[in-house]
């Protein structure tokens, strides 16, 4: 293949200005433009794309993995179907929002025609990630808010009959429902728990949002979450555990096979000013990447992941969001190839 990583990218190349196709790629992503159910402001739909624009300014040499991007890496198109379908579906959401001349039966109604739409989200989800995995591909969610990936999931949960999942947030995402949306962003990991008796383990790191239900949830859910809230985790830092020992902990809570769900506002919000839910406090990038590579050199087996959440500035003044969400794309997929030895360790 002639092709130069030190060129400057193409404006027509695929993500991270890679020249590869789906079929010669090992690490194919699926956007899913979806944050239909958002509470407080919507936007994350347009994470995928401007995680590509973006994606044209990275060096492509990693300091971690040599030339991750040799084992392919390719982003499918933004499906005009799932686009249609979150701004009619995103239009009743609204609706309900303003409240104004509704009965509840006009409620009931109007909540009911948002959950069938969601389901159908879930379902197209879950068929494009069925058909990646049976060809073998490492998949690679890009949302969209964070109820995005429930189909991927499901998918994932008919080949492995046990794993868990690292779930990185600034929120428990462990309500029973929200708004009456079954399938909001904010009900992600109860949905999992709940449906899927293949997530033997949930572990949740930089908490710190979230409703006396959600507690009561993961502290009822016994050895099968373990949460360790933001709070927690900065008190431990500054009495002077050092970010190794503590991590090292999280990974050792975890089973043999793990799936990583990222949401971006896991990170301190100044690596995310304009995500869904904007929270203070949180992990430093390099502290995330950290725990990544540490999962991903360890004897544990990654077997896909997530990264919803990255909102672009609502103005496009800048691309900030964009750019860190890019780059910690990148990482992922570096460690995950990684540890399959698809590509090498420096």
């Amino acid at each position: 293949m002639n092709f130069d990583p030190n060129a400057r990218s193409d404006a027509e190349s695929g993500i991270f200005g890679l020249p590869f196709t789906e079929e010669e790629s090992q690490m194919v992503y699926l956007p899913v433009p979806w944050d239909a159910t958002t509470s407080y402001k919507s936007g994350t739909h347009q994470g995928p794309a401007s995680i590509i624009s973006a994606s044209h300014q990275l060096d492509l040499f990693d300091y971690e993995v040599d030339r991750p991007y040799l084992a392919g890496m390719f982003m499918q198109d933004l499906s005009h179907e799932i686009i249609s379908l979150n701004h009619k579906t995103r239009a009743m959401v609204e609706k309900l929002l303003a409240g104004k001349n509704l009965s509840d039966q006009d409620v009931e109604q109007i909540q009911k025609q948002i959950n069938d739409q969601c389901i159908q989200l879930n379902t197209w989800v879950y068929e494009q990630s069925k058909k990646l995995l049976a060809q073998g591909k490492w998949v690679g969610l890009v949302g969209g808010d964070h109820s995005t990936p429930f189909g991927y999931l499901q998918a994932l949960s008919e080949i492995h009959s046990e794993f868990g999942i690292l779930h990185f947030d600034a929120h428990s995402d462990t309500r029973d429902s929200y708004m009456g949306f079954t399938y909001s962003h904010a009900s992600i990991m109860h949905n999992v728990l709940q449906n899927f008796p293949q997530v033997n383990k949930l572990v949740q790191v930089g908490i710190r949002d979230f409703s006396e239900g959600e507690l009561s949830y993961v502290q009822n859910q016994g050895s099968r979450c373990q949460v360790y809230f933001d709070q927690d985790l900065q008190n431990r830092k500054m009495q002077g555990e050092t970010w190794a020992q503590i991590v090292k902990e999280i990974i050792d809570s975890l089973p043999a096979k793990v799936y990583v769900s990222f949401d971006i506002d896991g990170l301190n919000a100044q690596f995310c000013p304009h995500t869904g839910t904007p929270v203070p406090g949180g992990l430093s990038f390099h502290e995330a990447t950290y725990l990544l590579r540490q999962l991903s050199q360890s004897q544990r087996t990654l077997i896909g992941f997530d990264l919803v959440e990255v909102a672009p500035h609502p103005e496009g003044q800048d691309e900030w969001d964009a750019n860190v969400g890019m780059r910690l794309l990148y990482k992922l997929s570096a460690y995950l190839l990684a540890s399959h030895k698809k590509v090498n360790w420096r």
